[in-house]
């Protein structure tokens, strides 16, 4: 499975809402006040992205594409009580790894990388948040450089780092070992301290096997 950013990703294209970027500033403006112009440098864009404290018991390994509507959905309605219950109490630490399904989700999972890391989740929340507008849109560039816009990067940081080839390709490579070594074959898939689980589930389905693995922590 090789993803690739193409040439003709521009013609028309639908605008965000003015509710979407009213989310959109309020979360970036305070990251991009204090961020330097220009995009991440490569080894920035393909470190690990995380949060969470390093020595937390439990570790959330969460393969997503930013494309995919289930993935929305479990960072819109079960993420936020994972993090309050488990990230923010120092139990869990959770690690996002890019699993790109199509050409605009690559673009979007580059876009988030070249924020750089401090970025890095404010760009995929407001992914997320503006899915249908970038991934369906006919202009998925334009669209993707109105949310690089609200994190501090220009529309010609934008075009860079779409033509990043060494990043591009990193990210299909890094899919691919996933696909190999790990049998991802949907996302989101996630893997709790090794035990896997599939899908966008409840809360209360994290929160058993999440406390499962506290237990045998210990």
């Amino acid at each position: 499975m090789q993803f690739y950013i193409h040439q003709h990703l521009v013609s028309g294209g639908v605008i965000l809402s003015k509710k979407l970027l009213g989310i959109a500033f309020a979360l970036f403006l305070a990251l991009s006040q204090s961020a330097s112009a220009g995009i991440a440098s490569l080894e920035d864009a393909l470190s690990e992205k995380a949060m969470g404290k390093k020595d937390a018991p439990v570790t959330i390994i969460e393969y997503s594409s930013l494309g995919c509507p289930h993935c929305a959905a479990f960072h819109r309605e079960t993420l936020p009580q994972i993090k309050k219950d488990y990230i923010d109490t120092g139990k869990v630490r959770l690690i996002f790894k890019d699993m790109p399904f199509g050409t605009p989700a690559l673009a979007a999972a580059a876009l988030a990388r070249c924020g750089g890391t401090k970025k890095f989740f404010g760009f995929v929340e407001v992914l997320f948040r503006s899915q249908r507008q970038w991934s369906s849109g006919r202009n998925v560039i334009g669209e993707l450089a109105r949310v690089g816009r609200f994190g501090g990067l220009s529309d010609k940081d934008v075009q860079a780092c779409l033509k990043n080839q060494a990043l591009l390709k990193a990210i299909g490579q890094r899919a691919d070992e996933a696909v190999k070594k790990r049998d991802v074959r949907s996302t989101p898939t996630f893997f709790i301290n090794g035990t896997k689980v599939e899908g966008a589930q409840p809360f209360e389905s994290f929160k058993k096997v999440i406390d499962e693995a506290l237990a045998k922590a210990k």
